[in-house]
C-alpha cells in the first residue's frame, strides 16, 4: 500500500508540475488568439470557401488559423461554414487549421518536446490539409456531401474591428469574452489530460509501451514497419481518450520519453479529431456515413503527413534525438527561475482580463440555456475525479 501512496503522489505532482510548466504559454497563447479573433471578422468566409479549388483551401486553412479553436468548438464552427455553402473540402481545411495551426499549441509543443516537433506540428499540419484536399478530390464523395449538408439559419453578422480599436475599452471587453471562452471551452481535457499524463508517468510501466509499439526498448534503429505500426497505432490510442490536443501534449512528451518515434508521437498529436466524442458530434452533425468517412480521411492523411515529416526531417538530419531529450517528468518543476516570472507576468495579465470579463458580464443581462447533455455530465464527473485525485495525491506527496 505505501508503494500506491508513493505512486499516487509522484503522479499528482507530475501533474501538477506540468501544468505549472505551461502556464504561461496558456496564458500566451490564448490571449493572442483571442486578439486575433476580435480584430479579424469571418463575415466573408463562407463566400470565399464555396469551391474545390487551392484558393478555397488555402482561405479555409487562412480562416481557420485567425479562428484557433479547440476540436469542439471547431466541429461547431465547421459545420455552420459547411452548412452556409462552403466547400466540403475547404470546410476540413477550416477545421484542420483551428486545432492544428495553433498559436497556443506551438507553445505548449516547444515546453515540453522541442522545437522540432512545432515544425511537425505546422508544416505536418499543412501537409495534413493538402492530403485531406487530396483525398477528397480522389474520393470524390457527392452524395455523401448532399445528404450531409442541411439549411443554416445563422445570418448573424461580427462588426468589423480595425486595429485603432484597440485603445477602445469596448474592444478588450470582447478580447476578455474570448479568453474566458477559449478557457471555458479547453479547462476539461486539460484537467483529465495532465491528470492522466501524471498517472501514466508514474504507474505505468515501460514494458506497456514496449509491448504496444513496436521498435521500443530496442536499441536498433526503427524500420519502415515499425514506424508504421507506431504511426497506426499512435491515432488508435488517442481514439478512446476524452481528450483534446492541447490535453494530449504532456502524454505525448511521455510517448517521445519511452521510445515512441517522432512519427508515432506526431500521429499521437494530430488524432484529436478522430476521438470517440468527435466521431459522435460528427455522426450527429452530418450522419453516421459522413462522420466515418470523415474519420477515415484524417486517419488515412495524418498518418501519411507523420511519416512524411518524420522521413523529411531524417533526410536533413534533423530528427530530434531522445537519447539527448530530457523527459518533463525528470525536471524540476517549482523553482525560482525564467517560467516563474513567466508565470508570475501572464497569471497578471489573465487577472486583468478576468475584471474585464467580470465587469462586462455584470452588464449582459441575457439568460444562457445551462442544459447539460449525457457527455458533458460524464465530463463533468471524470473533472471532479481529477480534482479529488490530485488535492489527495498532493496531501500524501507532501505529508
Amino acid at each position: 500500500m505505501s508503494d500506491f501512496l508513493i505512486s499516487w503522489g509522484n503522479a499528482a505532482y507530475t501533474s501538477v508540475g506540468f501544468f505549472w510548466m505551461a502556464l504561461w504559454a496558456f496564458v500566451l497563447g490564448y490571449f493572442i488568439s483571442s486578439l486575433i479573433q476580435v480584430l479579424i471578422t469571418k463575415q466573408r468566409m463562407r463566400s470565399a470557401m464555396g469551391t474545390n479549388s487551392l484558393k478555397s483551401i488555402s482561405l479555409g486553412t487562412f480562416f481557420g488559423f485567425i479562428s484557433s479553436s479547440c476540436s469542439f468548438a471547431a466541429l461547431s464552427t465547421t459545420r455552420a461554414l459547411f452548412n452556409k455553402g462552403a466547400a466540403f473540402s475547404a470546410s476540413m481545411a477550416f477545421m484542420l487549421a483551428s486545432t492544428n495551426l495553433v498559436i497556443e499549441l506551438g507553445f505548449v509543443i516547444s515546453i515540453f518536446l522541442g522545437w522540432q516537433f512545432v515544425v511537425g506540428e505546422y508544416v505536418g499540419g499543412l501537409l495534413l490539409i493538402l492530403f485531406v484536399w487530396l483525398f477528397i478530390t480522389l474520393t470524390n464523395p457527392t452524395k455523401l456531401i448532399e445528404s450531409a449538408r442541411e439549411s443554416d439559419s445563422d445570418d448573424s453578422q461580427q462588426q468589423e474591428t480595425t486595429l485603432s480599436d484597440l485603445l477602445s475599452k469596448d474592444t478588450w471587453q470582447k478580447v476578455s469574452q474570448k479568453y474566458v471562452m477559449e478557457w471555458q471551452m479547453v479547462w476539461q481535457d486539460i484537467l483529465i489530460g495532465f491528470t492522466i499524463a501524471g498517472v501514466v508517468s508514474a504507474f505505468v510501466p515501460s514494458a506497456f509501451f514496449e509491448w504496444l509499439f513496436l521498435g521500443v526498448g530496442s536499441n536498433q534503429e526503427v524500420g519502415f514497419v515499425s514506424l508504421l505500426q507506431q504511426a497506426v497505432v499512435g491515432p488508435i490510442a488517442a481514439f478512446f481518450t476524452f481528450i483534446g490536443s492541447m490535453g494530449n501534449i504532456p502524454l505525448a512528451a511521455i510517448l517521445y520519453g519511452e521510445g515512441v518515434a517522432f512519427a508515432g508521437v506526431m500521429a499521437f498529436i494530430f488524432s484529436d479529431l478522430i476521438v470517440l466524442p468527435v466521431l459522435k458530434i460528427n455522426a450527429r452533425y452530418y450522419g453516421w456515413k459522413m462522420a466515418l468517412y470523415i474519420a477515415l480521411m484524417l486517419f488515412v492523411c495524418l498518418v501519411a503527413a507523420s511519416l512524411l515529416m518524420h522521413y523529411g526531417l531524417l533526410a536533413f538530419d534533423l530528427l530530434p534525438n531522445a537519447s539527448n531529450w530530457s523527459s518533463p517528468a525528470e525536471q524540476e518543476f517549482f523553482q525560482l527561475n525564467y517560467g516563474l516570472v513567466l508565470n508570475g507576468l501572464f497569471l497578471a495579465v489573465s487577472a486583468v482580463l478576468m475584471i474585464l470579463w467580470s465587469r462586462s458580464k455584470s452588464d449582459d443581462h441575457s439568460h444562457h440555456d445551462h442544459s447539460t447533455s449525457v457527455g458533458d455530465k460524464l465530463m463533468n464527473g471524470l473533472c471532479v475525479m481529477s480534482g479529488l485525485w490530485l488535492v489527495g495525491g498532493l496531501f500524501v506527496h507532501y505529508a
